[in-house]
């Protein structure tokens, strides 16, 4: 393969080599090697590959865990009804940086994936496959090479989109393939339906690369064999992203229900202060509940968590975790799509009350008004990134409720913020507030609400505010218009 040399994430198992079968001997599958290590695809008609999926139990590997046979029939109706042909998306645009899982198996196994995409897309009728990859990903060199070494039962393509966190939202993936901004839809809208949320106008059938994977290996398999390791709710194995400080990312293939404990210990790691599952999307777990947490959606949900995709970061005892949270807060409030209201005022007002948290200079009052912030953005915004943001930084608030209390009565924890949870390297830009010309003029406050919030005393409560892309025309008319010009724009990169 040509090209730039690939970062390829590294990969352990527990237990059954299903979607990691080879890569200990291969540090990348191309076709030859792939069919040594994986059987012939079985070829399926529409009826059976349905039916194979429902009763495999397959659902989806992204965050809301939807089954594949639902969503499948669901399009499927729509090309029946229309009579357009369905067009199959995966989506690998990854842009959860705890998360790793799809990266790896489109720069390492790129064809497994391709077989469950070509699978449904003979099966199905497909007009088209195309594969979303994060620009400047693995993926963005690994799926070419893989396309160009097989013939599929349609055509195919790879569209590169942004790496943001909303891009692998499905609805922003679609749009950027229809050529439109990368951000999901303001109004929500279904894939399968077609007309208003496919490709092309198209019945769209989208899952995430895991997903596509587990159908190829359900298929060579079969239901019962499928079935014999994970639960009975769950069958199959999940990967796991394993996030390590001071080391790059583990994925981990675990039977479904495995416990958290032993994946901990395989790689080598402890609870520490608590562990973050599901990414930052995710829930936070005390050490104490997270041990035995068990790695599927029915048992974490029994625990007010969320597998989501898979993504699990330790919180090591000798760093601050609301400064640790904070950091995040502000990532997410910056990554969001700025189209509604949560969005727009609920995450940026949450994010700047964890900081004052952090930094031991918030009155209670603040942490009530987040609360309740976060409250509010739940369910109440254009895609699932309010709702995410809020579950993340709310469970946070529980399970780091001494360090909570710490910062609010006293000093602080006295530990720093040692940057553990990942963070892709700053972007962007930010507002930044000079204490020796600012005057308390307020004018600040008036021309970017968004961006700026004013203290008791009429002066801005952060000096550095992040800007997202949404939020520069505001900034700009801010910086602009300062009587006292004591705010500046700076870019990051």
């Amino acid at each position: 393969m040509k090209g730039a040399p690939l970062t390829l994430p590294e990969v352990r198992r527990l237990d059954s080599a299903r979607l990691t079968a080879g890569l200990d001997h291969h540090q990348r599958l191309d076709l030859a090697a792939h069919t040594d290590v994986h059987p012939p695809l079985p070829r399926s008609d529409r009826d059976g590959l349905l039916a194979l999926a429902e009763a495999a139990g397959l659902s989806g590997r992204g965050g809301a865990g939807f089954p594949f046979a639902r969503k499948a029939r669901a399009a499927l109706a729509t090309a029946d009804r229309t009579g357009a042909p369905p067009v199959i998306v995966v989506n690998g645009a990854e842009g959860e940086p705890a998360s790793a899982k799809d990266k790896m198996l489109l720069a390492r196994s790129p064809h497994l994936v391709l077989d469950g995409a070509a699978l449904a897309a003979a099966a199905f009728g497909a007009e088209e496959i195309v594969v979303g990859v994060a620009a400047g990903s693995p993926g963005e060199l690994s799926v070419p090479a893989a396309l160009a070494e097989r013939e599929l039962p349609c055509p195919a393509r790879t569209v590169c989109v942004p790496e943001r966190f909303v891009s692998g939202e499905s609805g922003a993936l679609i749009r950027g393939i229809n050529g439109l901004p990368v951000a999901p839809a303001p109004l929500k809208a279904r894939a399968a339906d077609g007309a208003e949320g496919g490709v092309r106008r198209r019945p769209t059938l989208l899952s995430n690369a895991e997903t596509w994977a587990q159908l190829a290996i359900a298929a060579r398999l079969g239901p019962d064999a499928y079935a014999a390791v994970g639960t009975a709710d769950e069958p199959g194995t999940t990967l796991l992203t394993v996030n390590r400080p001071a080391a790059g990312p583990l994925v981990v293939e675990v039977p479904a229900g495995t416990r958290l404990g032993p994946v901990l210990d395989a790689c080598g790691l402890q609870p520490g202060a608590g562990v973050l599952v599901g990414g930052y999307h995710g829930a936070w777990l005390r050490p104490q509940d997270a041990v035995d947490a068990p790695l599927s959606r029915a048992g974490l949900a029994g625990l007010g968590a969320t597998l989501g995709a898979g993504a699990i970061v330790t919180l090591p005892d000798d760093t601050c975790p609301l400064g640790e949270i904070a950091q995040v807060a502000a990532w997410l409030a910056a990554e969001s799509a700025g189209q509604c209201g949560p969005c727009k005022r609920g995450l940026p007002h949450a994010a700047e009350a964890l900081a004052l948290l952090a930094a031991a200079a918030a009155e209670p009052t603040v942490l009530e008004d987040a609360r309740s912030a976060l409250g509010a953005a739940q369910a109440g915004g254009a895609c699932s990134h309010p709702d995410g943001t809020a579950r993340f930084l709310l469970t946070a608030l529980d399970v780091f409720a001494e360090d909570v209390e710490i910062h609010l009565t006293g000093p602080g924890c006295g530990r720093p913020a040692r940057g553990v949870l990942p963070l892709p390297p700053a972007q962007g830009a930010r507002l930044e507030v000079d204490w020796s010309r600012c005057t308390g003029h307020g004018l600040c406050a008036v021309l970017a609400p968004d961006l700026i919030r004013l203290g008791p005393h009429g002066y801005p409560t952060s000096t550095t505010v992040p800007v997202a892309p949404w939020q520069e025309h505001d900034a700009r008319r801010l910086v602009s218009q300062c009587p006292a010009l004591a705010v500046r724009l700076r870019r990051h990169g």
